[in-house]
């Protein structure tokens, strides 16, 4: 009898092992298939980045070739900037920043040349006179993703500091604290 209990209990291992081997493969095959969609995840991820790093180039490049005018006349056009600055060589675009309010010239603007060489020789012009006002004339800064107000710097800024969203709620609630304080005291 000894001898038929253990062909028994062989039997059911030798059949436990075929059970294991088949969740073995079948884990294995999972296993394959995250990874699989874990490398394509990683290729979307690579493509993105490099689309957001050309993004950040261009504008960098854009940038690098163009100055900011200060103490613009309000009346100035961009035909009549690009005139004055004509002579420091090809111009690519005038833009005159205008208040998103109220549509009036906020008394700057930007020149774009098309070479980085010919924005230091536009710095010659610094203190000039255009339109009886003597203009600053500086490189042009790149904003740096995060501090700028655009959408896109502002998403990226986030990622970085979870917790600098967090820090502005106690912020808003001492406002709020102090509002409520302030309406105790109409009375007096």
């Amino acid at each position: 009898e000894a001898e038929k209990l253990h062909d028994e209990t062989q039997d059911h291992a030798e059949g436990g092992e075929g059970n294991d081997e088949e969740e073995i493969a079948a884990m294995k095959r999972r296993v394959a298939e995250m990874e699989e969609e874990a490398a394509k995840l990683r290729e979307m991820q690579a493509s993105l980045d490099q689309q957001q790093s050309d993004l950040n180039e261009s504008k960098e490049d854009v940038d690098s070739r163009s100055i900011f005018v200060g103490n613009v006349d309000y009346s100035a056009s961009p035909e009549e900037i690009q005139a004055h600055f004509q002579s420091c060589g090809s111009i690519n675009r005038v833009t005159i920043l205008l208040d998103k309010f109220t549509g009036t010239p906020k008394g700057y603007a930007y020149v774009e040349f098309t070479e980085p060489s010919l924005v230091a020789q536009a710095l010659v012009l610094n203190e000039s006179v255009f339109k009886g006002r003597n203009i600053k004339v500086t490189p042009k800064r790149t904003n740096i993703p995060g501090m700028s107000r655009g959408g896109r710097g502002r998403g990226r800024g986030g990622r970085g500091f979870p917790g600098g969203r967090g820090g502005f709620a106690p912020r808003g609630g001492y406002r709020g604290g102090y509002r409520g304080r302030g309406r105790g005291y109409t009375p007096y």
